[in-house]
């Protein structure tokens, strides 16, 4: 008889009670409520990701372009280059000066 009641134990114990059904379902959709905020947070760490390397390359073409904007502003406080960038861009001459426009030859 005692293989009996051990067998009739074993078997008592695997049932679940209405009360570990309960928790077990409440786990299981705690877990995946868990896992879904954490996929949405890998989700936006890379989309933010994504928008930091786009805003540094933005970043590094305004920075070129503010030196280039600071090196031709130094050149510009020098006379001789304003004169010679007037009559090379401009087709301006000094007092006595002839000025001879050359097309440019397009033929092959």
């Amino acid at each position: 008889m005692t293989d009996k009641k051990k067998t009739k134990a074993r078997k008592k114990r695997r049932k679940l009670t209405p009360i570990t059904k309960f928790f077990c379902i409440i786990m299981i959709g705690v877990s995946c409520y868990l896992l879904y905020k954490v996929a949405m947070e890998v989700r936006t760490t890379m989309s933010l990701t994504k928008q930091l390397a786009e805003v540094k390359e933005k970043l590094q073409e305004v920075q070129d372009e503010n030196t280039h904007l600071n090196n031709e502003k130094e050149k510009l406080q020098n006379p001789d280059y304003v004169a010679n960038y007037a009559r090379g861009n401009y087709m301006l001459s000094k007092d006595g000066e002839q000025i001879f426009y050359l097309p440019e030859n397009d033929n092959k």
